[in-house]
């Protein structure tokens, strides 16, 4: 049989969705219960391999068992096994051939600004404290102008083994709610980093440090060194995988 899980975490204490040689993962903490729940080993593969700090309210993970198991069983040791930090949202039995990053449509992220002179302790671990004001309307247009299809080198990390960095953006929005900002993206795949330096470049419009014109310039230089700097982790989150 094989299972799809939906996943919510908070990745503060964690190195990562990925195994690490020398650290605590999203994907370690699920093999480890799994073990417990099934009296074997089983390898849990994800939609997206979050990095260290990031968050997940939808990450979308699967495993395999010889074993024949009700999903409200699954579903409910799970949560009994894994800790308060990680929560497993759904459990479903699917086809064989599902395969959760092959087959996924888009993903979804959002990324959030706490954008006021006081730090709040609610949103400290899941949003970027940016005390000096931002132009919300400035950042709103620069964010419009990354819909569609480019080469987003320009915001691409070091080290990225992806092949190229050509990719469709279904959506890309700013919303605020307060002194919450809300940058919400949907793309058919992400390069390494892209997300957290869009946020980085989008805070640069808001300081007036950029205008929002000067995005599509940044697209066509296709040089990561001229945008923004890479916003912190914590303020990341995966929020839903789309498949046909």
């Amino acid at each position: 049989m094989q299972f799809r899980l939906i996943v919510e975490y908070d990745g503060t204490d964690y190195c990562g969705w990925q195994v690490q040689p020398n650290g605590r993962s999203i994907q370690g903490t699920l093999e480890a219960a799994l073990g417990r729940l099934l009296g074997h080993a089983a390898r849990v593969v994800a939609a997206g391999r979050t990095d260290a700090g990031v968050h997940a309210v939808g990450q979308v993970a699967c495993f395999r068992t010889h074993r024949t198991l009700d999903p409200w069983i699954v579903h409910r040791a799970l949560n009994a096994l894994t800790p308060d930090d990680v929560a497993i949202r759904s459990v479903e039995v699917v086809a064989e051939g599902f395969d959760p990053r092959r087959g996924a449509r888009s993903r979804a992220y959002v990324y959030r600004i706490w954008n006021d002179p006081t730090p709040s302790p609610f949103w400290r671990r899941y949003a970027w404290h940016i005390p000096q004001p931002l132009a919300f309307d400035g950042m709103a247009a620069a964010a419009t102008v990354l819909v569609g299809e480019h080469d987003f080198s320009s915001f691409r990390a070091a080290g990225c083994q992806a092949a190229h960095a050509v990719r469709r953006v279904c959506r890309s929005e700013m919303h605020r709610d307060g002194a919450l900002l809300q940058y919400r993206i949907e793309a058919t795949a992400f390069v390494r980093h892209m997300v957290r330096n869009i946020a980085g470049t989008l805070v640069d419009v808001g300081r007036g440090r950029r205008n929002p014109d000067d995005v599509r310039a940044l697209l066509q230089a296709r040089d990561r060194t001229r945008a923004g700097v890479t916003a912190p982790a914590h303020g990341l989150c995966l929020t839903e995988v789309k498949y046909e």
